[in-house]
């Protein structure tokens, strides 16, 4: 029985002695004295029953925390702020455990929060101070250690609010210049996931759609892309980038459907009509015939109509002037290299159907010439005009003019060749009036001439 009593007595004085050293911990804290406090602290921890302490946990919290926060003190214990977050931790998921809700995180309550808040504020100033200094590694570092204090004070139910936006943001920014865009990702993630909107934050949802089209991960690229649309609808990046989307999937007939669908829901967008168009032509159109489609003709002609749409809302946008010349300039000359085509071989003469067929030929191809002239006239008379131009513009200009000059040379040729008809009948009136137009389509020629060669020094 005495021995009993004894063991029960050694174990008490064990207990009171952890206990007196738990409140000298307490005491050497509250009189500021943290270098010995933290040494007292760290021996009670130090003993495993004791680490079942909440309030051990608790003290050890604030003593590191107060370390982390003093200026002559924290370079003396790096990890101060990380440790007392732990210990932090710890104390909560301690008191997680106790039964009676009411007795719960009393000493937490008792104190306004304020070592969590403290440590909240501590990592969010020193991650200002790196951000500003251009040191973004760190000030990442920071803001996510923030952030971290922050999550779990929102999960405890210690505050109300789901997401620190400001801080979410710049965790963001900082991982993004500091050349770590998977990081980046996450924290623009949540704000665009929490759908979040302020000035500037349409950038983010554009950020994320397409970081991961780039990384070819279709679901979150659309997902990304359709939460920007919800909360920035009128932005009219959302639909060119679906279209973007579409094209990179490589099924032209999707592509050409949701064309339709966005014109449909873009009526007056003449940019997005243009656009159709010109895929279109590309699908449909190659310099060599045998590697287009089996609909190339229905996808050329269905490219002319939707240039043409283009220009009923936009008539003076050089573009569509350019491509819808290009268009009709290359039937053109298709038909024209299938008039060269019908030639004498082996020195018999051709036939009365193969000369037939050559004139209608040379008939169509002239009607192609003349169709395409007004809007590559317009491109000249767009462009010509202005100042210095932008290189598509230059570009555009000079392509225009060289067609130009294309098509009246081939004027020229036809109207020479029917000189030397008449001249066969002696027809002179019939001459005469030939030549009249021949002086006047070289006088054309020579005008585009001059003018491209001039493009450079004048614009």
């Amino acid at each position: 029985m005495k021995k009993l009593f004894l063991t029960a007595l050694l174990a008490a004085v064990g207990f009171l002695s952890q206990a007196q050293k738990l409140e000298k911990a307490k005491d050497l804290l509250t009189r500021k004295k943290l270098p010995e406090a933290k040494t007292e602290i760290d021996n009670v921890l130090a003993v495993e029953k004791n680490k079942t302490s909440s309030e051990a946990w608790y003290t050890k919290a604030k003593i590191y925390g107060a370390i982390a926060a003093d200026s002559s003190l924290k370079s003396t214990v790096p990890d101060a702020r990380s440790t007392a977050f732990e210990s932090m931790k710890q104390y909560l998921e301690l008191e997680a455990k106790e039964k009676d809700a009411a007795k719960r995180n009393i000493q937490l309550t008792l104190d306004n929060n304020a070592p969590l808040i403290e440590l909240y504020t501590g990592y969010s100033k020193d991650a200002a101070t790196f951000y500003n200094a251009s040191n973004y590694n760190d000030a990442f570092v920071n803001f996510k250690n923030s952030l971290a204090v922050f999550d779990l004070m929102s999960a405890k139910g210690i505050i109300p609010i789901k997401l620190d936006t400001t801080t979410t943001l710049y965790a963001g920014i900082s991982a993004e210049k500091a050349q770590k865009p998977d990081d980046a990702a996450v924290y623009y993630g949540k704000i665009a996931e929490n759908k979040a909107k302020g000035e500037g934050f349409v950038e983010i949802y554009k950020w994320l759609a397409d970081y991961y089209r780039r990384k070819d991960d279709i679901a979150n690229a659309a997902k990304f892309s359709a939460l920007g649309k919800e909360v920035y609808p009128s932005d009219p990046f959302w639909t060119g980038f679906e279209l973007d989307m579409a094209r990179e999937k490589g099924n032209k007939e999707d592509l050409f459907k949701k064309y339709e669908a966005v014109i449909k829901e873009n009526p007056d967008n003449y940019l997005f009509l243009f656009n159709y168009g010109v895929e279109l032509y590309q699908t449909g159109y190659d310099p060599d015939a045998k590697k287009r489609p089996a609909n190339s003709k229905e996808l050329i002609a269905k490219a002319v109509e939707v240039m043409t749409k283009t220009l009923e809302k936009k008539p003076d946008y050089a573009n569509a002037n350019m491509v819808l010349g290009q268009i009709y300039y290359n039937q053109g000359v298709e038909i024209n290299n299938e008039n060269k085509d019908i030639r004498p071989k082996d020195g018999v003469k051709l036939t009365p159907d193969q000369l037939k067929k050559k004139d209608e030929l040379r008939a169509e191809t002239a009607k192609k010439f003349d169709l395409a002239l007004p809007y590559l006239t317009k491109v000249d008379e767009l462009l010509d005009s202005q100042g210095k131009l932008k290189m598509e513009d230059k570009d555009n200009l000079k392509n225009a003019l060289d067609l130009l000059i294309i098509i009246n040379e081939e004027k020229v040729n036809a109207l020479e060749q029917k000189k030397r008809q008449a001249e066969a009948k002696k027809d002179a009136a019939g001459v005469k009036a030939i030549d009249a137009d021949i002086k006047k389509l070289q006088d054309t020629v020579t005008k585009y001439t001059d003018k491209y060669n001039n493009i450079d020094r004048k614009h």
